[in-house]
């Protein structure tokens, strides 16, 4: 897709930049060397080399001069020196936060490593540990991030839809509930203050720091840990969707109704998140459905405060939760529940008990990994002076590659010395280097600006080069990206910005988000050793049969279905074009039907081309073909020259051939793309179809402006439409004009 679109435009006369680089660093590239017995950078320059083989090999045309790989110090240096800008600027920073650890491999475990509950590499039992970790600050541009989705209108508005749900802004009031007999309290923010007077239960998350604080009962301290076990070994994503039974443990406390003073019993739950919201929410279960579950479980008050205008039954079978009239809510009965959500927080703020507020879904980034395999963060510790970076004279920090690697026991960077053991740039006392690594996703955050003056050594990119080259104008990646790579870097966009590097907002201007291919009725991939080999297809076929296939056989933007048949049917035509191109001796003027059909046919793959419909611009090419290997005139050699250029960003190795054969002098490469004379590509027919009783039965070529009855002759006079009257009654006519002509016809008795 991108090889098309970068062909296309510099024969349009644009200057593109059009790079190739290699996202090495990270988890993926680690578990596969170990899987292979083998080091992750030697793993990764193999696999680099062989990628680029087949890259060249397939004829895309990047400018293989700008070419990065994200492993090397001469790429990530800068990321270290944009980590030490952002450390300065308050942006990263370092704390504990729960992980998965697996206490048999000794090491953390990302999200989608923990399958089941258990580790993917040993199947032991993977549990929840609090770990020092690093973090950016992205809920920082949490607001900006979400406004500029509205002005993002190359975008799929799918993608935008995710972000904006990612970033989950809601606006509430958040408020406090105070413990009986101590004086703590405890914390909560919600979006439906019109419900605070339903609340009949608090619940907080089960790593609360304040049921440290409580004088729990032995029993409860037994059940809560019992819940607690329970929780680590359930897998992350299943946790965060909320597809599991909601689970409680009774404190035996209670705290005060902020505005009431009601005693409200108190609840550690597994469905409160300490690391969402404050760790606690206020339960309702009248008016929120897991919170009445949860009542219905545990035999607690279900209070109705709001009801529709025709009110609700006496006995509630499921949570009302929609927008209604107050009841129960003391001098806010009768009053519509929307009106009262802003009176209820004017209360709240006048006594002192709560405040308006504005929440996010987003969370802090959290970059930290305890593997070997990616950029060294740049921060030592000193005893003396805590948390210091490294000089920036000093970077970059390199990852040691002459080093012992076994993939177990956690990364080997902590056990080796002459990597750990450092002087303090502050003080020169002895010190210790961080040893945890970046995520990988840090790496792509900011590829596409380095890609613009590749190896400049004054810095992370040359500001003259980004500023002309940035933004993007069109990126193209899977939807999958949608809410970790795209959201990544544009929030690592406006920290450059701020940070004085750039003086852009957005690094993409529009998005093409593709389909998958799928094979056997399952996504190509290695893991279901379903792929087909690129190096086969070019073998058998030729590079410009894969080219033109994947490219024709279905939208961009749709899952692609891999057919072997299909594969020998683009083999078949580029075959019948290269014998009708290098075998037609051609004339030197174009007849008025071929001229016609010339600029039609430029006009048609021109306009798919920049909406990305390359299958319908393919199948205009071949009905263009199709219309002067069968005309009984002779072909132009305008005509030809013209399918040779329009085919050459699909088929570019053939077209160059092509252009040859035809004693075109230059690369075809280098050529203008063709003008169309908008009359001439005006369509003087059209394709109508004719239904019998509904059904298509023949297709007519008519002019747009024929009359019902011009159309209806035309048909009578083709022998098939023929041949259905004379076997029945004509009984109705429909006719659409210049698409469908439909006759109704009775079977004669």
């Amino acid at each position: 897709i991108g090889d098309v679109t970068a062909r296309f435009k510099r024969l349009q006369g644009f200057n593109v930049l059009y790079p190739m680089g290699w996202d090495a660093f990270g988890m993926p590239a680690e578990n596969a060397a170990i899987k292979n017995k083998t080091h992750p950078a030697e793993w990764t320059k193999k696999n680099i080399a062989d990628m680029r083989a087949q890259l060249s090999r397939m004829g895309f045309s990047y400018d293989w001069s700008r070419e990065i790989a994200t492993c090397l110090p001469e790429y990530y240096r800068w990321e270290q020196e944009i980590f030490i800008r952002m450390w300065e600027k308050g942006l990263a920073y370092k704390k504990e936060s729960l992980v998965n650890w697996c206490p048999s491999c000794q090491t953390v475990l990302a999200n989608e490593q923990v399958e089941n509950g258990l580790c993917w590499r040993c199947e032991n039992l993977v549990t929840k540990k609090p770990l020092s970790q690093w973090f950016f600050k992205i809920t920082d541009y949490a607001e900006e991030l979400l406004e500029k989705t509205y002005s993002l209108l190359g975008w799929p508005e799918k993608v935008l839809t995710m972000q904006r749900e990612w970033i989950g802004k809601s606006v509430g009031a958040r408020l406090s509930f105070e413990l009986e007999g101590i004086k703590e309290k405890i914390e909560v923010f919600t979006t439906r203050p019109d419900t605070l007077y339903g609340v009949s239960f608090v619940s907080v998350a089960l790593e609360h720091p304040l049921l440290k604080k409580l004088s729990l009962d032995p029993q409860v301290l037994k059940s809560l840990e019992a819940l607690k076990e329970k929780v680590r070994s359930m897998d992350r994503q299943k946790q965060l969707s909320g597809d599991y039974e909601k689970e409680g443990v009774d404190l035996k406390t209670f705290v005060l109704h902020p505005l009431t003073g009601e005693k409200l019993p108190l609840y550690a739950a597994n469905f409160v998140l300490m690391d969402y919201g404050t760790g606690a929410v206020m339960a309702v279960p009248a008016h929120d459905q897991r919170d009445f579950d949860f009542a219905k479980k545990y035999h607690l008050p279900i209070r109705v405060v709001i009801e529709p205008e025709t009110g609700l039954q006496e006995t509630l079978k499921e949570a009302y939760t929609q927008p209604g009239l107050m009841k129960n809510s003391g001098t806010f009965d009768g009053k519509n529940s929307e009106e009262a959500k802003l009176g209820i927080v004017d209360l709240l703020e006048s006594q002192g008990l709560g405040k308006k507020e504005i929440n996010y879904r987003l969370r802090d980034w959290g970059i930290s990994r305890q593997r070997y395999w990616g950029t060294p963060i740049p921060m030592i510790y000193c005893e003396s002076c805590g948390l210091v970076p490294e000089k920036l004279e000093n970077l970059p920090v390199e990852l040691p590659i002459h080093i012992k690697f076994s993939g177990e026991g956690g990364s080997p960077l902590a056990k080796l010395d002459s990597f750990v053991e450092v002087s303090c740039p502050q003080c020169g006392a002895k010190a210790k280097r961080e040893t945890d690594t970046m995520d990988t996703f840090m790496e792509s955050s900011w590829y596409f600006l380095r890609y613009t003056s590749p190896h400049y050594d004054q810095g992370p990119f040359d500001k003259k080069a980004a500023q002309y080259w940035m933004s993007v104008d069109q990126y193209i990646g899977g939807i999958e990206h949608a809410v970790l790579h795209l959201l990544y870097a544009r929030f690592f966009t406006k920290v450059l910005r701020d940070l004085a590097y750039i003086n852009v907002d957005e690094p993409f201007q529009n998005l093409l988000t593709q389909g998958m291919v799928i094979k056997d009725g399952a996504k190509m991939s290695k893991s279901k050793g379903n792929v087909v080999d690129p190096n086969y297809l070019i073998e058998k076929y030729g590079a410009d049969t894969a080219r033109l296939f994947s490219l024709f056989a279905a939208p961009p933007e749709k899952d692609l279905d891999w057919s072997d048949s299909g594969v020998e049917g683009a083999y078949r035509f580029l075959r019948r074009l290269f014998a009708f191109v290098t075998q037609t001796k051609a004339s030197s003027e174009a007849q008025k039907e071929e001229l016609q059909w010339q600029h039609k046919t430029i006009k048609k793959v021109t306009q798919d081309l920049e909406r990305f419909h390359f299958n319908t611009a393919v199948a205009a090419l071949m009905e263009f073909f199709n219309f002067l290997s069968k005309s009984s005139q002779t072909t132009s050699r305008e005509s030809l020259k013209t399918l040779v250029i329009l085919i050459a960003p699909f088929t570019p190795h053939l077209a160059e051939e092509l252009w040859q054969s035809l004693g075109e002098s230059g690369d075809l490469s280098k050529q203008s793309w063709p003008s169309y004379d908008e009359a001439l590509a005006k369509e003087d027919l059209v394709t109508l179809a004719v239904q019998i009783s509904g059904k298509v039965r023949a297709k007519l070529q008519v002019s747009p402006e024929a009359s019902e009855q011009e159309v209806l002759d035309q048909a009578m006079a083709d022998p098939k439409i023929e041949s259905y009257l004379a076997a029945g009654e004509l009984i109705k006519k429909i006719y659409v004009p210049g698409k469908i002509l439909n006759l109704v016809v009775k079977a004669k008795p």
